[in-house]
């Protein structure tokens, strides 16, 4: 990576409730000052429900994989250029977004800036951050080297307002915000160096840094058992957190069409397609039912004599973002 160079443009960070809670539209929050919004890619897999910080990548790997792409919208004449991952290892990999949030201090952010792509006369480029400067106001935050700041906010609020004796911020007046997604070093300095400075004495400032961060997809290793009237060898077979369980093992070539399956429709032979009436795609989980989604009402009531079975059609891999391991059976009637 190119040498650091320090962007003496942020903020530093006292939390306030009230700032926190305007912006309490992602879901739940890792570390002090983060929020993660990765089901927005991996929307299958739910709210995640551990630390999406374990599936980060190494520092050498995010250097290559960062891309940018002109993305054209649907049914529009304009289009605008992103951050995207080249997978060019066949890994799967995916770009989360992340919010981190801090008081301003001063005159800069304390932000470490290298910039991996760039050189053009329109301004675009790849900028990411390399470090964060001891005693800068996003020391204590939860950004990452490899990250990229798409977005920077400032909330200004009126600093003093006495009631009794103390003293309350009042409800915010002003946001500022430049977008930063895709420039260079100089275009993203420039964006970050064009938003209003403190004014201590009046205001009280908060920071939004808006980023995205690459991760590899979790995944969830499955170990199939057949019937042993099917000749059918265990196999074992990778899925990735928000894949649905019967699609999944129909891609793989797992047959799910369980002739003995006790059915809720009307057909006599054949599946639903993925209706949750057949049962024809029934599995019973043997070990690692807490990687799958919970289950709904019609679903429970279906199986309530068997708790340990599964319609795969309503049945989502890794729910959670969790990884790990499974054993289930597959066609468990005729076991």
């Amino acid at each position: 990576m190119m040498d650091n160079q320090i962007v003496n443009f942020v903020y530093t960070i006292a939390v306030i409730a009230s700032f926190w809670q305007s912006c309490n539209c992602l879901s739940s929050p890792y570390g002090k000052t983060t929020k993660n919004v990765a089901t927005q890619v991996l929307q299958g897999a739910g709210a995640a429900a551990v630390d999406m910080n374990q599936y980060n990548l190494p520092l050498d790997r995010i250097e290559k994989e960062w891309s940018a792409n002109f993305v054209q919208k649907m049914g529009d004449n304009e289009g605008g250029v992103f951050l995207g991952a080249k997978n060019e290892d066949g890994e799967a990999i995916f770009v989360d977004n992340v919010v981190v949030k801090f008081a301003r201090k001063g005159g800069g952010l304390g932000i470490g800036l290298a910039e991996l792509a760039g050189g053009r006369d329109d301004g675009l480029g790849i900028t990411v951050v390399t470090d964060l400067v001891p005693g800068g106001a996003a020391e204590d935050s939860d950004l990452l080297p490899g990250d990229s700041i798409t977005k920077v906010s400032v909330l200004r609020m009126t600093r003093v307002t006495t009631v009794g004796n103390k003293n309350v911020l009042e409800e915010k007046e002003d946001l500022y915000t430049v977008q930063t997604e895709c420039l260079s070093y100089d275009a993203t300095v420039d964006a970050i160096g064009s938003l209003p400075p403190p004014v201590t004495d009046q205001f009280q400032d908060f920071v939004q840094l808006n980023l995205k961060r690459l991760r590899r997809r979790p995944k969830v290793t499955i170990k199939l058992r057949y019937p042993p009237d099917q000749n059918e060898p265990d196999t074992t077979i990778e899925m990735f957190a928000g894949e649905n369980l019967r699609q999944g093992m129909l891609v793989r070539g797992v047959k799910l069409n369980d002739p003995l399956a006790q059915r809720f429709d009307t057909k006599s032979e054949g599946n639903c397609g993925a209706g949750g009436l057949c049962r024809t795609c029934s599995i019973s989980v043997l070990r690692g039912d807490d990687l799958l989604n919970p289950q709904r009402v019609a679903e429970q009531q279906m199986l309530e004599n068997t708790p340990k079975w599964r319609l795969a059609c309503k049945a989502i891999v890794g729910y959670g973002m969790k990884e790990g391991d499974m054993t289930i059976q597959v066609n468990p009637r005729q076991w």
